[in-house]
């Protein structure tokens, strides 16, 4: 090992210690360095389930824009012209890691450049990188990594015609200023998303995976409630990983998909409802603390996912031993990804905030469709439901 990969690999693993400078080393000589000691520490990690958008939210969070775009050019680096599953490719693309320098010439002088930064500078962010990657913990292998050979798997997630009426409602829902009207639109999404995977349910052979969603750290306990009660209602199973900031779902690679929908409007509904209930409140009023929008967050997500299981709730016998299947099959995965599991309690602390989330949630009429509205279930069959 060179001696500036040694002194980077150093620092990184002494808090107190510097960056090493680069002095007078010729750019070639940092670029070896700073490419071979992220792609070791991007190899570690790939091998221990972490995927590029989990990688990217841990720097982003931690550290500042400097290092976040270096970050994001070593995974760009790391993964060009290797095969990639589509978890990958969709993963490559939302962090923005496309190789646009010049390869013929070092990175980390273009990198500089395109930065208004120096060489010593781009030592000081591999340095922040190395500290914030060497402290991640293992996590289960979800999605293969680049150049495995079931990286050509095909991804069944919802018809794309669904999912722009799906998106339309969403976005109504979160555009409007009126929180029954935006329950009731989050309700027929979710009828709409549930009745498209039940109908395909009969004739797809089952594609249980697993998937990550970041959350914002603040009001954490709260968001992660919201997203496991969508998950539940999705035939899916939760797992909350509070630090570094994710939940982990396990479920059909359709259901996720709604999941993943279905949560980030309900989150940003219920952060605007959140906020909305303390208007008009002064400082130092309960409406204005931490206790009262914790609460708000729990008691909105406990019936939000009352309603949203009753939206979803099918009475037709011939999908009953899909549905069973279904159920031992993402069981069957999240026992094996998910070995040790504790469960947990979060106290509530605001009466007030409970009762006005739960008020939030419950204004929405989400009754299911009158028995004169027909509904379609399993394939190319009507029935009605009351």
């Amino acid at each position: 090992m060179d001696p500036l990969s040694q002194a980077l690999r150093h620092a990184a693993a002494t808090r107190k210690a510097r960056p090493p400078r680069a002095g007078d080393l010729p750019a070639t000589e940092v670029e070896d360095a700073v490419h071979g000691v992220l792609a070791d520490a991007l190899h570690d990690l790939w091998d221990h389930g972490w995927l590029p958008y989990d990688v990217h939210e841990v720097v982003r969070r931690d550290e500042d824009e400097r290092a976040r775009s270096l970050l994001v050019d070593a995974v760009a680096r790391d993964v060009a012209g290797q095969a990639l599953h589509p978890v990958w490719r969709g993963q490559v693309a939302d962090i923005g890691a496309d190789v646009w320098w010049d390869a013929d010439r070092p990175h980390v002088d273009q990198w500089a450049s395109r930065h208004i930064e120096t060489l010593d500078d781009a030592l000081a962010a591999t340095v922040a990188i190395l500290r914030v990657l060497r402290a991640l913990p293992v996590l289960p292998v979800i999605v293969p990594k680049p150049g495995s050979p079931l990286v050509g798997l095909d991804h069944r997630g919802v018809d794309p015609r669904v999912l722009n009426r799906v998106r339309g409602l969403l976005a109504k829902a979160e555009s409007t200023p009126y929180p029954d009207e935006a329950e009731a639109l989050s309700a027929k999404a979710q009828e709409l998303v549930t009745r498209h995977a039940l109908e395909r349910m009969p004739t797809e052979e089952p594609t249980t995976v697993s998937r990550r969603l970041w959350l914002d750290k603040r009001y954490f306990d709260g968001k992660a409630h919201i997203v496991h009660v969508v998950a539940e209602a999705n035939r899916s199973r939760a797992v909350v990983y509070r630090n570094p900031g994710f939940v982990a779902l396990v479920g059909e690679e359709l259901d996720l998909e709604i999941v993943e929908l279905m949560s980030a409007s309900l989150l940003v509904q219920a952060t605007r409802a959140m906020v909305a209930a303390g208007d008009g409140a002064r400082k130092g009023d309960e409406e204005r603390s931490g206790d009262f929008r914790k609460a708000f967050l729990l008691s909105y997500a406990h019936r939000v996912g009352e309603r949203l299981r009753a939206a979803t709730a099918t009475d037709d016998d011939r999908l009953l031993p899909v549905l069973a299947a279904r159920k031992t099959a993402v069981d069957t995965l999240y026992r094996t990804l998910f070995t040790r599991t504790v469960s947990r309690s979060t106290p509530i602390r605001s009466e007030a905030g409970w009762s006005a989330g739960r008020s939030a949630a419950d204004r929405a009429d989400l009754d299911r469709p009158s028995a004169s509205t027909p509904r379609r279930v399993g394939r190319g069959r009507r029935r009605t439901t009351g």
